[in-house]
């Protein structure tokens, strides 16, 4: 086959020329071919062209190729054809390609031609603007100076000068054509002459209060210019990466999509939900609906809420170095704060109920060599075991108190105990050695059998001998902090968002929820937002050690925190965030994560838990309380301690426990569950008592917290049953059995140990097993009815509801008495 000038000719084996071939087809339009031979006249069906019987014959079937016509030749045929046909392929893609560039580029010149048409048209109007302008102001020049040549001058007489009471004499034909002409060429331009400034009103075209807003003139700019340029030109759909919950509401799901709100509500109802903007949906559901739209789906659990608060590593150029943290332990009454007190110069053990802590307070000293100490005064009774264990957590170096004439106590074992846990270093203060009975030697003994061994009995614990009233060693117990502060080489970088613990918490009345926040890293400042535990708020105002108002606090500061929109738990951690919404989520986050654990906690999940749960709870004695104190720490050791009261028989629950004074509400949840209200260190409103009042509440005041614990554990004994007591009292043996008329048996017995008497219980043992046990219903000795029988007496004794005695049966006699418990 060959192609010669767009004409394909069909050459035939078998002797047939290019002269026989009487129809040829052009371009693959003709679909048979006429073929002339010696023999007789042949139509070559094309390849793909339909079958008389309706079909497309096949190329490759032996009945319906022409005769004479070989396989390869066949074969031959064919791929000339489809060589032929992509070529006629290319030539129509090149010819629209080229079609193509050419209407492209008449639509750029003809865009060109109008826009240069448009500017040069606009350049026109503002030239017939500003020619009319002109005009206008020539001609109101004319007319100015028109009026001031026709006004009357002062040398005139009065006479002279129109009476303001005739009417204004009739417009000249002049001044009527002038004005005819300036009202058919302005439309009243000058019939509403502009005065003043030009407003945007004035220059937009807008009448009275109607103006075109700016965003309109943006889509009116935008819409010409898509004029312009051919057509409406749509804009190019934005893909963006949706991270998707749990569970999402409607119009959040849009919000993050950019969609309209609309679009995705109409999406919904097409799947079959018939729901509103502000439902929730499922992340399956909302992933669906992301997909639909042609965005992304990254989906997050409800804990990555905190990743914006998670762990940053500081590089070694930004750390700088930062005050130790002082904690100081020890038994209760061993002179922890007097010794604090003496540092610092302040009095402020006067302050404690009985002289006893019960806070946690944080101070800062600077020694007279310049060093800066930040110190935390624990509370040393046994109820503060979970604050002080706080106190370890954040601090640096543990001063252990003793005193020099009481040696070790169980609270110092567990200072010990929670120092080595906290694995921080030592340093032992031996108080009090002004006392004439003081032994130090016999504290440093003592310590041994605790695994301290300090450097005077060749350890590597540092101990110092100090006394609080005479200041005897205060120097040296400061040089020992400040060398051992020296050796762990404390940073921090001051430079980055603000991480603290919670020492303490409370809630003030004038001031709202106050926290005591140990910064450990950065700095925190007025006007950070932040979250701490379950609560978040902004920080309102800094109130150092001293009372006075700063304005950031740095590391290893204490400060107090104004702001919380709730009161925190002691031990919270808080964090700077950047934004609100971040500290709102992260705060919601963890308070329902808290309910969902205490609500796991308290559930049965099996059949058998929950019949158990129900058998426990009918068999303990429960003493409900509400408690309410002046900090969240106090109230956090007060709740510890009261769930350690009891036992399998008795227990105290704490219906509530808050911070700050006895409401009304506290009153009226206590009149419901018949419970006490217990005050540390708060009283009760107005309104409070005159409720406990008119409805039998009790309300007790306590400043000292063993006090309060004693109470409670005095009323819990009063529930639990008195312990029943058997007392053996004697012995009678049966040598006769008589019967009675109208009493029944009566047995003759003869009291051989002990006594016998009327009211107290008897057994019938047979054999030395008992038969019977109960009540004697007749003792007599003779013929009189005795109280008591003595030992070697015989007497007659008669059972309640009971006969079958015999000869020789032992009566055992006995009494019960109640002995009342008490709580260990």
């Amino acid at each position: 086959m060959s192609d010669n000038d767009g004409k394909k000719t069909l050459g035939l084996r078998g002797g047939a020329r290019p002269g026989n071939v009487k129809q040829s087809f052009s371009h693959g339009r003709t679909k048979n071919v006429v073929v002339e031979t010696k023999r007789k006249r042949v139509v070559v069906p094309k390849p793909g062209a339909a079958k008389p019987g309706g079909g497309a014959a096949p190329s490759g079937d032996p009945s319906r190729r022409p005769a004479g016509i070989s396989d390869a030749e066949m074969a031959r045929r064919m791929k000339a054809l489809q060589a032929a046909k992509a070529r006629e392929a290319e030539e129509a893609a090149a010819r629209e390609a080229a079609e193509k560039a050419r209407e492209e580029e008449r639509a750029r010149r003809r865009a060109e031609q109008e826009a240069k048409e448009r500017e040069q048209r606009e350049a026109e109007e503002r030239a017939r603007q500003k020619a009319e302008e002109e005009e206008r102001k020539r001609k109101e020049a004319e007319e100015a100076a028109k009026r001031a040549a026709a006004a009357p001058t002062p040398e005139e007489p009065k006479a002279a000068r129109a009476p303001a009471s005739k009417p204004a004499p009739a417009a000249t034909p002049r001044k009527q054509d002038r004005e005819r002409e300036q009202r058919g060429r302005g439309k009243g331009r000058d019939d509403n002459r502009r005065s003043g400034k030009l407003t945007l009103g004035q220059a937009t075209g807008g009448e009275g209060n109607r103006q075109r807003s700016m965003a309109a003139m943006k889509r009116k700019q935008e819409r010409a210019r898509q004029k312009a340029m051919g057509g409406a030109v749509e804009r190019e759909k934005v893909i963006r990466d949706v991270q998707l919950p749990e569970a999402i509401m409607v119009s959040e799901l849009a919000n993050r999509m950019a969609e309209r709100v609309a679009d995705v509500v109409k999406s919904l109802m097409q799947m079959g939900m018939m729901v509103t903007q502000n439902q929730t949906i499922d992340a399956d559901t909302a992933e669906l609906i992301i997909e639909e739209f042609g965005h992304k789906v990254t989906r997050v659990s409800d804990s990555d809420v905190e990743d914006v608060i998670k762990e940053v590593e500081d590089s070694e150029d930004d750390l700088q170095p930062r005050p130790p943290v002082i904690t100081i332990m020890g038994h209760v009454d061993h002179g922890k704060t007097s010794l604090l007190d003496a540092i610092r110069d302040a009095r402020v053990v006067a302050g404690e109920a009985g002289g006893i802590t019960q806070h946690i307070g944080a101070y800062q000293v600077k020694t007279d060599g310049g060093t800066t100490l930040t110190f935390l005064d624990t509370p040393g009774h046994a109820a503060f075991t979970s604050m002080r264990s706080r106190g370890a957590q954040v601090t640096d170096i543990v001063v252990l108190v003793v005193a020099a004439d009481d040696a070790v106590m169980p609270q110092t074992i567990e200072a010990i105990n929670h120092a080595k846990a906290a694995e921080v270093p030592m340093i032992v203060a031996i108080n009090k050695v002004d006392k004439p009975d003081a032994n130090p030697d016999k504290v440093r003994t003592d310590l041994l059998q605790h695994e301290v061994i300090v450097e005077k009995m060749s350890g590597d614990v540092q101990d110092v001998e100090v006394s609080a009233i005479t200041g005897q060693g205060l120097d040296e117990l400061l040089e020992a902090i400040a060398l051992q502060a020296e050796i762990l080489e404390l940073k921090a970088n001051p430079n980055r968002a603000a991480q603290g613990a919670v020492i303490e918490a409370q809630l003030d009345v004038g001031r709202g929820p106050v926290a005591t926040v140990l910064v450990q890293n950065g700095t925190l400042r007025q006007g950070d937002i932040f979250v701490v535990g379950e609560q978040y708020g902004k920080v309102r105002a800094l109130i150092n050690d001293k009372g006075e108002r700063v304005k950031e606090a740095g590391p290893s500061v204490p400060v107090e925190v104004l702001g919380l929109n709730g009161t925190p738990e002691a031990g919270d951690v808080l964090n700077v965030t950047e934004t609100e919404a971040q500290a709102r989520e992260i705060a919601a986050y963890r308070e329902q994560a808290a309910k969902d654990k205490r609500a796991a906690a308290g559930a049965a999940t099996t059949l058998e838990q929950l019949m158990q749960k129900a058998k426990e709870d009918e068999n303990v004695a429960e003493l409900p309380i509400l408690v309410k104190a002046d900090v969240q720490g106090s109230a956090e050791a007060i709740v510890q301690a009261m769930e350690k009261i009891g036992n399998d028989e008795v227990r105290v629950r704490v219906l509530h426990s808050g911070v700050g004074a006895i409401t009304e509400t506290d009153v009226g949840l206590a009149e419901a569950s018949g419970a006490p209200v217990f005050g540390f260190n708060v009283r009760a409103n107005a309104s409070a008592r005159n409720t406990a009042n008119q409805k039998g509440v009790e309300i007790r005041y306590y400043s000292v917290i063993y006090d309060l614990v004693d109470d409670v554990k005095a009323a819990a004994s009063g529930l639990l049953s008195a312990e029943i007591r058997e007392k053996f009292i004697g012995y009678a043996e049966i040598r006769e059995v008589f019967k009675v008329t109208g009493v029944g048996k009566v047995a003759g017995c003869l009291v051989t140990e002990g006594v016998a008497r009327r009211s107290a219980g008897v057994r019938l043992l047979r054999d030395n097993v008992v038969i019977h046990e109960g009540t004697l219903k007749t003792l007599k000795r003779f013929k009189d009815e005795v109280a008591e029988v003595q030992s070697g007496q015989e007497c007659g004794m008669a059972f309640e509801n009971y006969d079958d005695i015999r000869q020789g049966d032992v009566i055992e006699i006995f009494e019960r008495e109640e002995v009342t418990r008490t709580l260990d």
